[in-house]
């Protein structure tokens, strides 16, 4: 009896589609989608470009306010009785402050009428600091807000090991749990925010002493309503809304992808051969061939070959450098980013 071989028939033998292959495969279309030019995507690149000049923007409205009612005299004087006597603590450097301006105000009397108050105080809470609270109803100095801080610095979070900046929108409809909290104090320690307030590092800490200035009064910024116009609370009202807004494309873009993984995790899962996952893999516009894929690593990332592995090796060492060699190193590495994204694409 004559058995019909694959090698009969000219070809090689089909691979199976298992877990490991369909998680390799999986994770270079995420890659690729990460990298993809869409409309979600840009926004949130657009975005992001604008948050450096928008926030300084709010922070000269928010420094005029303020040094209006504290002048530079008044923080000199607080100062000097402060360092004079040891019983005084009546300035510190603050990043949020509560501004108000005298307007009108909607209410209801008794009989369920509508009245008009006039003079009445409107105030808000603008928070400065890089984890401060972006919710334009809050009114509370405490709250802080993370969503902010993952969004500016994606890239640089998600350079890291064990860190995910995108954790917050993937676990959205979970319950707190120890994954989504590794992912967060991960996040919060590199960013330099693990520390509590005043005791911030890196990033959180240069971002935090640039948007500061010296304030008379108690440690709780609601206890020193500043007064400002009607014109100044708006522009302070928008930047705070664009600030959300950024936010919001972040999570919209990162959605976006989430919703695709969904679709071709289920489309992998009912894949038997691993050249049917490399053909979907292809028709979403990547350039992967079956060897690659047994050739890398559980991320999906192409495995050294001992010349490469030894030159990364010999890298670890010696590893004190020079301005200028961080500057060309930093270089390369943006060029070596755009031939990455060039070849995926």
């Amino acid at each position: 009896m004559k058995i019909n071989t694959n090698k009969e028939r000219g070809h090689m033998a089909r691979i199976r589609l298992n877990n490991e292959y369909r998680n390799k495969i999986a994770n270079r279309i995420k890659v690729h989608l990460q990298q993809e030019d869409t409309q979600e995507k840009r926004k949130y690149d657009d975005l992001k470009g604008k948050q450096v000049d928008l926030c300084d923007n709010a922070w000269k409205v928010a420094e005029q306010i303020v040094r209006r009612h504290y002048t530079a005299d008044d923080v000199e004087k607080a100062y000097y009785l402060q360092n004079k006597f040891e019983n005084v603590s009546t300035i510190a450097k603050d990043s949020c402050f509560h501004f108000h301006y005298l307007g009108t105000k909607e209410k209801r009397n008794y009989d369920n009428q509508v009245e008009i108050e006039e003079n009445v105080p409107i105030e808000k809470h603008f928070d400065f600091r890089l984890n401060g609270s972006i919710d334009q109803d809050n009114n509370y100095s405490s709250s802080r807000d993370l969503s902010y801080a993952f969004a500016l610095f994606r890239d640089e979070i998600n350079a890291q090991d064990d860190c995910n900046a995108d954790i917050l929108i993937e676990q959205a409809d979970k319950d707190d749990n120890p994954h989504k909290r590794k992912f967060v104090e991960n996040n919060e320690k590199y960013l330099g925010l693990s520390g509590g307030r005043n005791n911030e590092t890196k990033y959180g800490k240069e971002w935090n002493e640039k948007y500061q200035l010296d304030l008379i009064g108690r440690d709780y910024c609601r206890d020193r309503s500043i007064a400002c116009s009607k014109q100044e609370f708006d522009f302070l009202q928008d930047w705070k809304a664009q600030k959300g807004q950024f936010v919001v494309a972040h999570e919209k873009w990162i959605e976006s992808i989430l919703k695709q993984m969904k679709e071709i995790k289920v489309g992998l899962k009912g894949y038997k051969w691993l050249d049917e996952g490399v053909e979907l893999a292809n028709e979403l516009g990547l350039d992967v061939k079956d060897h690659e894929i047994i050739r890398t690593n559980s991320s999906g990332l192409v495995i050294y070959n001992p010349k490469n592995l030894a030159e990364r090796i010999k890298g670890m060492k010696n590893t004190e450098k020079t301005r200028e060699q961080k500057i060309a190193d930093r270089v390369a590495y943006m060029q070596q980013q755009k031939i990455n994204s060039d070849n995926l694409n």
